[in-house]
């Protein structure tokens, strides 16, 4: 579904002569090609799945945040202008990101349905998350708030 959707726009945006949406599909169709390359390498033939994708375009995101803080560091507003509208049309892609309260509800859910009651269960209740959650929620935050509520044993 999200390779017809990366398709039609992109197809769509060729129309329009819109440069930047375009040349921002086409980078995330070749890192669709790669990671379905390096999935057909270990046997999976179909290549990567929605999950995979949508946590695909999650990191392509946090890489053009990463990169505007360093662009606005290095006085060039114009890079970082530039990534902004790449994380635009990247984010399109995306389902809509939970709230801090969802976040929260969701966490204190994963726990308990896991039976987590230290940090060393961290791992289940991440893995569990990702399950319900791909694309929905930003793990790299969500971890430290794993860590707060589950505490040190």
């Amino acid at each position: 579904m999200l390779r017809q959707q990366l398709n039609d726009m992109l197809k769509d945006a060729m129309r329009a002569k819109e440069e930047r949406k375009v040349s921002t599909i086409r980078l995330i169709n070749a890192a669709l090609k790669d990671r379905d390359i390096q999935a057909r390498s270990k046997g999976n033939s179909d290549g990567i799945g929605e999950d995979e994708i949508l946590g695909l375009l999650q990191s392509m995101v946090k890489q053009r945040r990463d990169s505007i803080e360093a662009y606005t560091k290095g006085a060039r507003p114009d890079l970082a202008q530039q990534e902004a509208e790449e994380i635009a049309y990247i984010e399109h892609f995306l389902p809509k990101q939970l709230s801090d309260d969802e976040t929260d509800a969701a966490i204190t859910a994963a726990i308990s349905k896991c039976g987590a009651d230290c940090i060393k269960d961290m791992g289940k209740v991440m893995s569990a998350l990702k399950a319900n959650y791909a694309g929905r929620m930003d793990f790299s935050k969500v971890s430290g708030k794993v860590k707060a509520q589950l505490g040190a044993c």
